[in-house]
């Protein structure tokens, strides 16, 4: 595929985004005129005047629209989407949206005169915008799959896997083209030696070359048919995949997976392809999440301010050298960056060399330690949440000395480069800080666990933990 041709696919589908959103904003503000029209004749008013917000209004409506669309992931997966699935979602989130601007723009309205003509004012509004805006999203994604049928909108595939199962896996899939829009590029083995593809598809290596590959052929979806003896397999390449951006992976899974109900299918009247999912939150969780650190990040920084400046303030007086400590760590994707704690140690604490602190550390000032007791040292690292180094709740982000022990030893450890650092986390408060690499790779089964059940409501309860903690002072 020539650079050109990818240049010209990328903004054919970047056109597609741009239409559903130009649809929904028309949609939104459609609707809101229509409600306005209809609205003396839907509610007996005919000879009231109303003071309702009227067209001034109708270009903030469908901003507030498309924002809270963007907040619930509507725009993300565009060219898979499901009818019935955003039938029930636009329900939804019509209902959300409806309520903030009823009570927001229309709870107030003095042509309202009793209880039922609100209940006939919010449920109006909201039947005309949810049947304007699911009409135009529905013939979209019907236009989607339209061009996925025709084979103008394809997604290239790599399988990997090169036994009698992949051919099969290969065979369906192909025939199940126009539900799927998978377009097989090449194929993987795991060794040289087996290839029962012939013809059919061409052979790019073993899974060694495979993140090259996905590169050079610009991969999209991965399909995983590994024969039964292979499975133990599974796991390294996923590991491997890991920090590859912009794919899907599917695997097909075997008989007693779902016999014993171990996994979720998709596509159940095609080929039973079980996602791997990369999202490790809903995207409105996420997207609450990020929101949430700001804030909070924001008010700390903010009305913390005096109680900052009486610690810097005894930090200088207790002991020589800067009142905050700054050091490189490893972030999301690898990235560094520079933390910034309240200075607990000495200014030479660590001439020898990188060293974790331990119980009794004489490194450390003896305000250092009511400091890291109470967890106060920790507080300039809001400014790293809120300038997106990190976040509220996370793993701890280590160094780039300690993860290359750490990754001899558990090389699952790369896991957490998934999602961004964190002021506290789960095994900060289950284990505490960590006085050698044995004891990181302990703490991090609770970290590892913590991503694999990642919440908005897990990281409430993390918050809460951490609060008791600095309460009791129980920080080391």
């Amino acid at each position: 595929m020539t650079f050109d041709c990818l240049k010209y696919i990328v903004l054919k589908r970047k056109f597609h985004l741009y239409r559903f959103i130009a649809f929904d904003f028309i949609a939104a503000i459609v609707a809101w005129i229509v409600f306005h029209l209809l609205r003396k004749m839907l509610l007996g008013e005919m000879k009231e005047g109303i003071n309702l917000p009227l067209l001034e209004h109708a270009l903030v409506i469908g901003v507030f629209w498309m924002a809270l669309y963007t907040f619930f992931g509507f725009y993300s997966e565009i060219y898979r989407k499901s009818r019935i699935k955003e039938f029930f979602t636009v329900f939804a989130v019509s209902i959300f949206g409806t309520l903030i601007i009823f009570f927001s723009l229309l709870l107030d309205d003095i042509g309202v005169v009793n209880y039922t003509s609100y209940y006939k004012t919010f449920a109006s509004y909201f039947a005309i915008h949810f049947l304007i805006t699911i009409t135009l999203k529905i013939s979209l994604i019907t236009y989607v799959k339209t061009l996925v049928k025709k084979k103008q909108l394809y997604f290239n595939t790599l399988i990997i896997g090169s036994g009698q199962k992949a051919v099969e896996i290969f065979d369906e899939i192909n025939k199940s083209f126009e539900m799927l829009g998978l377009r097989f590029i090449a194929y993987l083995s795991l060794n040289q030696n087996r290839n029962r593809f012939g013809e059919k598809l061409r052979y790019m290596g073993t899974i060694a070359n495979m993140k090259k590959v996905i590169s050079r052929a610009h991969i999209e979806q991965v399909v995983i048919a590994m024969e039964t003896e292979d499975h133990e397999r599974v796991q390294e390449i996923l590991f491997q995949l890991e920090d590859v951006k912009n794919i899907r992976i599917s695997i097909i899974p075997d008989i007693h997976q779902y016999l014993i109900g171990t996994i979720r299918v998709n596509h159940s009247f095609d080929i039973p392809l079980m996602d791997i999912n990369q999202d490790l939150m809903p995207e409105w969780q996420a997207n609450l999440k990020r929101i949430s650190d700001v804030i909070f990040a924001s008010f700390v920084l903010v009305l913390g301010m005096p109680f900052f400046l009486l610690i810097a303030s005894i930090i200088k007086l207790s002991s020589k050298g800067p009142v905050l400590f700054k050091q490189e760590r490893v972030g999301k994707d690898g990235n560094p960056f520079c933390i910034f704690k309240f200075r607990s140690m000495y200014v030479d604490a660590e001439k020898h060399g990188p060293a974790l602190s331990k119980e009794g550390d004489s490194r450390i000032t003896p305000f250092g330690r009511f400091l890291r007791k109470s967890r106060i040292d920790e507080f300039p690292q809001f400014y790293n949440v809120l300038i997106g180094d990190m976040s509220l709740v996370g793993p701890r982000p280590e160094r780039q000395f300690y993860i290359d022990q750490i990754v001899k030893i558990a090389p699952h450890y790369k896991h957490l480069n998934k999602v961004r650092p964190g002021i506290t986390s789960l095994g900060q408060v289950k284990y505490g800080y960590a006085q050698n690499v044995e004891e990181m790779v302990e703490r991090l089964k609770y970290d590892i666990l913590y991503i694999e059940n990642m919440s908005f409501a897990m990281d409430l309860r993390i918050l809460l933990y951490t609060i008791l903690v600095m309460i009791q002072g129980r920080g080391k």
